[in-house]
């Protein structure tokens, strides 16, 4: 929405802001192609005012990487009461529609007026509010600075440094001896009052240096009436330590800060500033440093007594009033009674996913890089759009918001095309995936919360999924506390949208499978345990005969795709046993195709087995929190889709749990390796060997299993040469091949008949 900008500048009074917010004005107009004539003129309603100072600052504005801009202004206006015009139209409310407030709201429109009553000349004792007053604030020992002395500037009074080499003890006991305050500061002129420093000075100056204890803050309002202010402050349950008439337009509270340094008490004051704003008391904010006067009570100013109106209100330390700030508005619920529910309980929510989640509820998906867990969300929000099954698990239609924070819009667009067309479904229902892409604009969870509901807030989601988190983390990964906090931000989605929320994490460093599921996700055990369903995917480690196995069923896909571009209809002339033996599937590809569609065929064979060996196997445990725990999921990511095993071939891989010794472990995992690689060879010799032919080169054999020739012929051989040259034996494999009828000889391997004699090796 656009604003006159120059015309907010009515809503904004020139002394009521700090230096800095002055000249972030300027900079702001500046930015948004305003003049320094503007700011100057602006600039003249402070007693502040230096002519010429807005040009000279002006040439210094030369920009920023994150320039000052118009929105400062209009920051700094709605303080002044400009009340930006809202795009939303508003709507009746009915009885039951809850009427939320702002965070730190106490004072509403309905507040009372407390009139301030200056004390009668005969009831009035100045010397004891002056007494009160310091014993109230200060120790005995502590220095305290006061002015009675001003000087005059076009007609404007103002204080002097005035002075701080008495102590509150000494103070109090000359006032007391001489019944009289001027007698012990002097006389204080009739028309200005007398002001006096409310935090102990250490007796060297009056500057913020000088400040022993960062003990009080000054909260003044001039803008408002009396009764008004002094209704608000003691509504607000502010920690006032003493209550003073200033004599003029405002009542001044010594507000108990009890800051431990300087940095801190600037944070508290900023903290107790916005809670009085945000309440109606538009607060002075030149009073913010530690070393201000305020109102002495106990003299005349301009004909009105400055007085005490009273002390120790409101709660008795900060600690204590910002807790009960904060917890005013808590919007937590009350509790409620088992009995008043027991026999009308409510429904459960539906299921989103079938058996693993209901909506409303979160979920977390946890596993190492190249686990495809971003096409796994997409299968996810393809599944729930079009009201489909995902992992084998139906899910219930309806809408979803995507939140992607790492691809860049056309590669998002391009996956959810990609893994649509894989899927194999059609495109009915794309109306229902929106995707709110984030790739550079990513803020810290908790800003992005609220923006994701207010987007979301009428577009009635199921699910929202957010990819990925590492994103938008907020705080120490490793820190309970604040992970916990970060995960409520899922929490707030939940119960504002009533929807589902989705997110993935990655794992930590190092192996996973000696840790439970709940244990693999990195950082704090938050993670696993604030979801109501946990889905850890970990990789299995294929063996070789797998592999093999895979590669064989991966040639018949070759061949039976050249077959059915070349041969229509070969289906009828091919048994169903045929088609499970890479060598029938050969033999009689080869007899029915040329010598080009051969070369197709080959061209098939080898694409379809190198997207054999790209793809990984996984395993999906579940933790769930509303549900039976499931068998665990054995899938093939065959990019861009996981496919289920329906095969059973990844069921029995083992992961390693880790409860085995490390040298045990890796003998173990040796004897296994060995195993694998000679059915391997088995295999291939198998099917190298199954068409009639007599002898074959090693090197053949190496392009089929993919091995160097120099480790082939080491394993065929059983002979090696070590690092000096010297030749050793090793006749693991030689020995075991040759027990299978397999005779290697200068290069060549022929296999030997049953009848004949198969001596050992050397």
């Amino acid at each position: 929405m656009n604003y006159d900008i120059k015309g907010l500048l009515n809503y904004i009074h020139p002394a009521e802001l700090s230096y800095q917010e002055w000249v972030n004005v300027g900079m702001a107009l500046k930015q948004e192609g305003y003049t320094a004539y503007d700011w100057d003129q602006w600039s003249q309603d402070d007693s502040r005012y230096k002519r010429g100072e807005c040009f000279k600052k002006w040439s210094s504005f030369n920009g920023a990487s994150e320039p000052v801009t118009g929105g400062t202004i209009v920051e700094y206006a709605k303080r002044g009461g400009f009340i930006p015009p809202s795009s939303d139209p508003g709507h009746e409310l009915g009885w039951d529609d809850v009427i939320t407030k702002e965070e730190g709201v106490v004072v509403d429109g309905w507040i009372e007026d407390r009139e301030v009553e200056e004390p009668s000349d005969a009831s009035w004792n100045p010397v004891q509010e002056l007494v009160t007053y310091l014993r109230t604030l200060f120790q005995s020992t502590e220095n305290v600075g006061y002015v009675t002395k001003v000087y005059e500037n076009d007609g404007e009074l103002s204080p002097q440094k005035g002075n701080w080499d008495l102590t509150a003890g000494e103070l109090i006991e000359r006032i007391e001896k001489h019944n009289n305050i001027a007698e012990v500061i002097g006389d204080t002129d009739p028309r200005a009052g007398a002001w006096i420093r409310f935090n102990p000075l250490d007796g060297q100056g009056i500057k913020n240096d000088n400040v022993t204890d960062y003990r009080y803050a000054l909260v003044e309002s001039d803008s408002i009436p009396i009764e008004r202010q002094n209704a608000i402050i003691r509504q607000l349950e502010l920690p006032v330590a003493c209550l003073v008439y200033s004599g003029g337009k405002s009542v001044h509270a010594i507000v108990r800060i009890e800051a431990p340094d300087l940095p801190e008490y600037k944070r508290r004051v900023e903290y107790l500033y916005k809670i009085c704003e945000k309440n109606g008391l538009k607060v002075d904010t030149q009073n913010k440093n530690p070393s201000r006067l305020s109102r002495m009570p106990g003299v005349i100013r301009n004909g009105h007594k400055q007085f005490l109106m009273d002390t120790n209100i409101g709660k008795k330390s900060w600690d204590e009033w910002k807790d009960w700030i904060e917890a005013v508005n808590d919007d937590l619920p009350d509790p409620e009674s088992l009995a008043s529910v027991w026999d009308d309980i409510p429904p459960l929510a539906p299921c989103l996913i079938e058996g693993v989640l209901r909506k409303g509820h979160k979920m977390l998906i946890s596993g190492p890089s190249k686990a495809g867990k971003s096409f796994a969300l997409i299968e996810l929000c393809i599944a729930i759009a079009e009201g489909s099954s995902w992992f084998g698990m139906k899910c219930a239609q309806g809408r979803v918001l995507y939140v992607n924070l790492e691809l860049d819009s056309a590669s998002c667009l391009h996956r959810f095309k990609d893994v649509y067309d894989a899927l194999g479904i059609a495109a009915s229902h794309i109306d229902n995936i929106d995707i709110w892409n984030l790739r550079g604009k990513a803020v810290p969870m908790d800003k992005l919360a609220p923006k994701l509901i207010r987007r979301a807030e009428k577009k009635n989601y199921t699910a929202i999924v957010i990819d990925p988190i590492y994103k938008v983390i907020t705080g120490d990964e490793n820190s309970a506390d604040q992970m916990a906090l970060f995960c409520n931000q899922f929490d707030k989605i939940c119960n504002e949208l009533k929807a589902a929320t989705i997110y993935c994490h990655h794992h930590s460093k190092g192996s996973q499978g000696q840790k439970k599921a709940m244990d693999r996700a990195s950082g704090s055990g938050v993670f696993a345990r604030d979801p109501d369903a946990l889905l850890d995917l970990i990789e299995l480690e294929i063996p070789e005969t797998l592999r093999a196995n895979e590669e064989g069923k991966a040639r018949i896909r070759g061949i039976e795709k050249a077959l059915s571009k070349f041969c229509p209809g070969w289906q009828a002339d091919v048994g169903q046993d045929d088609r499970l033996s890479p060598t029938q599937m050969t033999n009689y590809a080869t007899g029915r195709l040329s010598g080009p569609q051969i070369e197709a065929m080959d061209g098939f064979i080898k694409e379809e087995i190198k997207r054999s060996n790209n793809r990984t196997a996984w395993r999906i445990d579940g933790i769930l929190r509303e549900f039976p725990k499931f068998d665990p999921l054995n899938m093939w990511f065959d990019y861009p889709i996981h496919r289920m095993d329906d095969a059973g071939a990844l069921a029995d891989i083992e992961i390693d749990d880790g409860s085995v010794m490390p040298r045990k472990r890796f003998a173990k995992s040796q004897k296994k390796k060995g195993e694998d690689t000679l059915d391997l060879y088995l295999s291939t010799l198998d099917f190298l060997f199954a068409d009639g032919v007599e002898e074959i080169d090693y090197k053949d054999l190496a392009e089929q299993i993919g091995k160097s020739l120099d480790t082939v012929k080491k394993d065929l051989s059983g002979e090696y040469r070590t690092k000096n040259g010297k030749k050793r034996f090793y006749p693991r494999h030689s020995k075991a091949l040759r027990e299978e009828g397999y005779v290697y000889d200068n290069g060549k391997i022929r296999r030997e008949n049953e009848s004949e004699d198969n001596s050992e090796d050397k």
